[in-house]
């Protein structure tokens, strides 16, 4: 962690507050590189429509418990909401105090097996029908309406009856995996470009920033990481090669249009520009976003469990939907605004803390306040490729800085907090451990697939039902995923 960078982020704030806390968090890639380029247009993120955009993605998670939205009332408040208890997210809650976490050496933790990074497949290109190794493929920077034009204009069967094994290689994901399930319609990779049709024709485009990356980012923790190359055959002896990219692109619409009921925390409001106080501290509840307590808890018993969980950051444009991989943080004290050398010397208790600046918004049950700040690592999206094997290299990990405090309690449990700055994360959410995303037709595929073998006919059958409804069969992706790590 950078020190130096945290401690003049803490002047900034003792001395001007309201200017400090609009600040966006620092981040950099972890390789060092610039962080990816953010998805959404320059008006989008100038005029703050971004914000609504990336909420629009909560409606197709399907969340446990939850019939729709979570009614909570406006009130000054910075203790921990009910929607927004840790426990509802975690998979088990063993921390609930800092001197705990600090016994256990839990300053600090990384996943053994990072999250694997992918595209987010964006609808404008095609999604799954993207042609992306195919150098005549217009690129990123060409519109639907190009790229469906040019799959029209050479279609994926007579590429496969052309018998030009490199040429095949170069078909898209859902094009390889029509030919394997033996659908001469080519109904997946039709409803992926009929997807963009439906907003090119009602809007005129289709916007850059959409794709599924609700997908990939819990199939990214959920499923193992395709490594190698899987050479499997269609059911008229046609031999398709799946790389790591297509197998993952799979993975992702799997997760993206078949996933369980999600557990989900955090508020969800659409405002573009909410209300702030005097230094800057949102006041409108819903817009409060995760709270620093819940955002801890979180981060430490989970990532402490061996198990990630997305997240997004309501004003940050260029996240959204990331698979959380590492973290580590220290201690400031906020009386003073300075590094605390630990948890002992970063503890202010109420009485004394007379440079409070979020005094009005602290729960009766406040006892003492510490700082954090934390360095957190996630994953971001990659291109795909060609690339015949996976290595842990090819994970995109982005770091990022927090600064908030942690309320506690007269037994030193943590009650609650508030963020120094606006831009934090929004909402946590994460599958439960060991769930599927699986599909209805995935019952009636029977018997075993052995790869390099063609399908059995009833898993044929059973993906071109499944492939009706935008979603490619579990067994089969599983079964790719398996035969790519051996």
């Amino acid at each position: 962690m950078d020190t130096g960078r945290i401690q003049a982020a803490l002047q900034r704030f003792e001395d001007h507050p309201g200017a400090a806390i609009e600040e966006m968090p620092k981040k950099m890639r972890a390789d060092h590189r610039p962080p990816s380029a953010a998805p959404f247009d320059t008006q989008a993120i100038e005029d703050g429509s971004f914000v609504a955009k990336k909420k629009s993605l909560r409606t197709q998670l399907h969340v446990v418990g939850d019939g729709g939205q979570v009614s909570v009332e406006d009130q000054l408040l910075a203790p921990i909401e009910e929607n927004d208890r840790p426990e509802r997210l975690v998979d088990e809650l063993v921390y609930t105090k800092p001197k705990e976490i600090d016994k256990a050496g839990l300053q600090r933790a990384a996943l053994a097996e990072a999250p694997w990074s992918d595209d987010y497949w964006p609808i404008y290109r095609g999604m799954l029908g993207c042609r992306y190794a195919d150098p005549k493929f217009p690129g990123r920077d060409a519109e639907w309406q190009d790229g469906y034009d040019y799959v029209k204009q050479h279609p994926a069967p007579a590429i496969v009856a052309g018998g030009d094994a490199d040429a095949i290689d170069r078909l898209s994901p859902s094009e390889k995996y029509d030919l394997l399930v033996g659908d001469a319609a080519g109904t997946l990779t039709e409803s992926m470009w009929m997807t963009g049709q439906g907003y090119a024709e009602g809007t005129g485009t289709v916007e850059k920033w959409m794709g599924i990356c609700h997908g990939w980012a819990p199939a990214s923790f959920m499923l193992p990481c395709p490594q190698h190359v899987v050479t499997a055959v269609s059911p008229d002896g046609v031999e398709i090669r799946f790389f790591p990219s297509d197998i993952k692109s799979l993975a992702s619409l799997l997760w993206a249009n078949a996933a369980p009921a999600m557990r989900f925390i955090g508020s969800r409001a659409d405002d573009k520009n909410p209300a702030v106080d005097e230094n800057g501290r949102i006041i409108s509840q819903p817009a409060f976003d995760t709270n620093p307590g819940t955002w801890h808890l979180s981060v430490v018993n989970q990532l402490a469990g061996k198990r990630s969980f997305v997240l997004d950051a309501q004003f940050d444009y260029e996240v959204w939907n990331q698979p959380v991989y590492s973290y580590e943080y220290a201690y400031f004290n906020e009386q003073e605004y300075r590094l605390a050398n630990d948890l002992e010397d970063g503890t202010v208790n109420r009485g004394a803390f007379t440079e409070d600046r979020f005094r009005k918004y602290r729960s009766k049950k406040m006892a003492a306040v510490v700082g954090v700040a934390m360095q957190l690592g996630y994953i971001v999206e990659s291109s795909p490729s060609h690339t015949a094997s996976h290595t842990p290299e090819a994970n995109n990990v982005t770091l990022v800085q927090y600064l908030y405090d942690l309320e506690l309690d007269a037994e030193g449990t943590i009650i609650g907090g508030e963020w120094l700055h606006q831009a934090h994360p929004d909402f946590l959410w994460t599958p439960p451990p060991k769930s599927r995303a699986l599909t209805d037709a995935d019952q009636q595929a029977s018997g075993a697939w052995s790869i390099p073998g063609p399908l059995p006919k009833s898993w044929q059958s059973a993906a071109r039902l499944a492939s009706s409804y935008q979603r490619p069969l579990a067994k089969i992706v599983e079964a790719l995923i398996t035969a790519a790590r051996g």
